[in-house]
């Protein structure tokens, strides 16, 4: 398993922003991957989406590479953020947009999703 965790820890270390999801970016197979790729795509951010259902090894690994049980993950400059509700709730409260900002990760989008 080591293998899939130098892998992983790569690949976070490597891209500002990384998604592990079910799925990919332009056809997630989860509602609640979908709801995050929506939420960065709408705030403007690029990403890259890592589809964890191509592999056991990797839909396993994640879990256990941040010791969080569910997917999606998302990871911002090396460091994990949280699953879905973690960033919807972010996001409805306007802090996801600063939290990237902050993190020098450029978004286009407006400060809150009521505005």
């Amino acid at each position: 398993m080591s293998g899939i965790n130098d892998w992983i820890a790569n690949e976070v270390k490597s891209n500002d922003v990384i998604v592990f999801m079910k799925g990919t970016p332009s056809f997630p197979q989860c509602g609640f991957s979908g709801q995050v790729v929506q939420i960065l795509d709408y705030l403007g951010v690029e990403y890259k989406g890592v589809n964890v259902l191509t592999s056991d090894e990797l839909r396993q690994g994640i879990k256990e590479y941040a010791q969080w049980p569910t997917i999606p993950q998302l990871y911002v400059k090396g460091e994990f953020v949280g699953g879905c509700d973690i960033i919807r709730e972010m996001f409805q409260a306007g802090e996801l947009k600063t939290f990237f900002e902050e993190n020098g990760v450029p978004t286009t989008a407006p400060a809150t999703a009521a505005g």
